[in-house]
């Protein structure tokens, strides 16, 4: 993709909630706001100790049905940290940050700048 079309990319740090130390940086990951789950490698996820949790289903634009595993992750980037639901890429499959991490983080994009900026303070129910 190129960066003409607005995409942008990031480097984004991984790790397991379950076995906090270790943590594996991968660069360059494209971020996706129609993702809604993001995907790492599943050698990178495994190597973490990070587990396969369920099954999901995704249709590809094409129609085609992907099956693949998810499980927790602690996603980390610029220093924001959060445990999301992530998906264990196979090989072909691009490494995304999607939706639910970016909002787990309380970051969005500017697409002006092609970054990612503080999504400022989150809605809370009033207290009657």
């Amino acid at each position: 993709m190129s960066d003409e079309m607005g995409t942008f990319r990031v480097d984004v740090e991984i790790g397991s909630p379950a076995h906090p130390g270790p943590t594996k940086l991968l660069p360059a990951v494209l971020v996706d706001t129609g993702a809604e789950l993001s995907w790492f490698p599943a050698q990178v996820l495994a190597s973490l100790g990070i587990e396969r949790r369920k099954v999901w289903h995704f249709r590809q634009a094409d129609g085609t049905v992907l099956e693949r595993s998810t499980g927790w992750a602690t996603v980390s980037l610029a220093g924001i940290e959060t445990v999301d639901e992530v998906v264990f890429g196979e090989p072909g499959d691009l490494v995304l940050l999607g939706s639910r991490s970016l909002e787990g983080l309380n970051l969005r994009v500017d697409p002006v700048r092609k970054t990612l900026i503080n999504a400022g303070p989150a809605p809370a129910a009033a207290v009657a």
